[in-house]
């Protein structure tokens, strides 16, 4: 699930979640390396700092983001709600192809559930 993702996938969510709660200087850092996909010396020569303190930097913006993450659970539950809506989605294709009542029984349970995670 959201563990399995690639780091940069990973960053990338985390950001969506929580990059608003980086300061203005992590937070362009961190678009730098994760967004416009920037190497650890492009963004160093254009900061003016070292390429170890732009490693630093994203690291602990990582870390920051990972911590919100471990104790708010916003990506994991989007993550869980995404996967029943896709699972849905599926179902109702399967319905759509052979009108099979299990299908239905299926996306009435998947949608209950979002239901009562909201």
């Amino acid at each position: 699930m959201a563990s399995d993702m690639e780091p940069k996938v990973r960053q990338t969510y985390l950001y969506d979640f929580y990059g608003e709660l980086l300061n203005e200087h992590q937070r362009k850092i961190f678009e730098a390396f994760v967004f416009e996909d920037l190497s650890l010396g492009e963004i160093a020569e254009e900061q003016d700092i070292s390429r170890q303190a732009v490693f630093d930097l994203v690291k602990r913006a990582t870390a920051k983001l990972e911590g919100y993450e471990n104790k708010l659970h916003l990506m994991a539950r989007f993550m869980e709600l995404r996967e029943k809506a896709v699972g849905i989605r599926q179902r109702a294709e399967a319905y759509e192809k052979c009108h099979e009542n299990i299908f239905l029984e299926e996306i009435k349970q998947l949608s209950g559930e979002i239901i009562e995670e909201l």
